[in-house]
């Protein structure tokens, strides 16, 4: 009888445990399912990206040397153009403009002065012109009476004084009457206009402009016959396949680039990945504003492609690329992802399972790329953090990764 008490407040004991155990097990908080990654160790460059705009690395701008009247251009953008042998531009002398009543009624009035001015001075050269003549008939006879001693040598030098004297009075006219011929034709051509014939070959008096280089017209200002002023320009020419990558970047991001900065250049059209590096960066950034609103300051980088030119054909000037600048890289790295990341007391901190736990840890932390930070101190190669730590994850929280077919969670 004893016996059979005894095994029964066993029985009891051990149902009472179990019920028990089954409470506290249904009362413990359930496992957070995470996402669990391993550090790694694995290459790892740091870049900053940016779009680009393709250029011509040459260009030739050819402007009008003189003023004058442009003829219909000769060549059309995309035209194939030789140095020194092709012409590209021709230009003529500009005809007068009309001239309205006030302006012509000006220039007869100047032209009816300049007249009687001519006539004057006509007048006054043949006058001058007697008595130079009177003065050397004078003279000679003053020279034959000196010869003949009835003629004081006083007299004689008296004579040649004055056909000297009428001489110069002569050329004096002269100069004068050719004086006041000039200003008449100035007046003359005053009068005139476009409907003015000239009587002059155009082909003797245009100037041909041939090309600087041989290249192809990039761009043509306008290829209509019309006036242009000197130093305006008349057309651009190039070589497209010569070309070379300018990137607008972030100052912020410029920090770290360099000349001879390498490059990768993208999404351009075409299926390869081109290579280049950095040629020039502009010692001055500048402000833009960007489409939300907001200024931000540019550093101007120029870039040159490496990659031939056969291998992206159709590239060609003012495309739009994307530009992939690497300005750090290393090829063994500790790294974790960076949305395990978090901020805590100032300092990077993540979670690190163990046990089944989650463990709070701070760590330092390196250059970022991409997903990826590098680790310097604070997590083990192979020890798993907790990709995406959200409010519910706390120190030493029971975890359990989720289920995604090959054990831990993969990033």
């Amino acid at each position: 009888m004893t016996v059979s008490v005894s095994a029964r407040t066993i029985w009891i004991s051990v149902v009472a445990v179990a019920v028990l155990g089954g409470l506290v097990w249904a009362l413990l908080p359930a496992p957070v399912l995470v996402d669990l990654v391993a550090a790694r160790r694995a290459p790892m460059q740091v870049s900053v990206s940016a779009e680009g705009i393709t250029h011509v690395r040459e260009t030739w701008r050819i402007t009008a040397p003189v003023t004058g009247e442009a003829r219909r251009s000769p060549v059309q953008v995309g035209d194939a153009v030789i140095g020194n042998e092709t012409v590209v531009a021709v230009i003529e002398p500009a005809e007068p403009p009309f001239l309205d009543a006030r302006a012509r009624r000006l220039a007869e009035a100047a032209i009816t002065e300049a007249e009687a001015a001519v006539r004057l001075a006509e007048a006054n050269l043949f006058r001058a012109d007697t008595e130079h003549k009177h003065f050397e008939a004078e003279l000679e006879r003053s020279r034959a009476l000196t010869e003949r001693g009835t003629l004081a040598p006083s007299m004689l030098e008296d004579a040649e004084q004055a056909a000297l004297s009428a001489r110069a009075a002569r050329d004096v006219a002269q100069s004068d009457l050719e004086m006041r011929r000039a200003t008449l034709a100035r007046m003359e051509a005053q009068l005139e206009g476009p409907e003015t014939p000239t009587g002059k070959s155009p082909a003797a008096c245009c100037i041909e402009i041939l090309a600087p280089r041989t290249g192809v017209v990039l761009e043509l200002a306008d290829e209509s016959a019309r006036l242009v002023p000197a130093g305006e320009t008349l057309l651009t020419i190039g070589d497209p396949t010569d070309l070379e990558i300018r990137v607008d970047l972030l100052s912020n991001d410029a920090i770290g680039v360099v000349q001879g900065t390498r490059a990768r250049i993208e999404r351009w059209g075409g299926d390869t990945v081109l290579d280049a590096e950095v040629r020039q960066i502009e010692p001055s950034a500048f402000t833009r504003i960007s489409a939300l609103g907001i200024e931000e300051q540019r550093v101007p980088l120029v870039l040159d492609i490496l990659t031939p030119s056969v291998q992206h054909t159709g590239l060609s000037d003012r495309y739009r690329v994307y530009v992939t600048l690497v300005i750090w890289e290393g090829e063994d790295v500790l790294q974790v992802p960076q949305s395990a990341l978090f901020r805590a007391a100032g300092d990077w901190a993540l979670f690190v399972e163990q046990n089944g736990q989650a463990i709070s840890r701070t760590v330092e932390v390196g250059r970022m790329s991409g997903d990826w930070a590098e680790i310097i101190e604070g997590v083990a190669e192979g020890e798993h953090v907790i990709a995406y730590p959200g409010s519910s994850i706390q120190d030493r929280v029971r975890i359990e990764p989720r289920k995604t077919g090959v054990g831990k969670s993969a990033y």
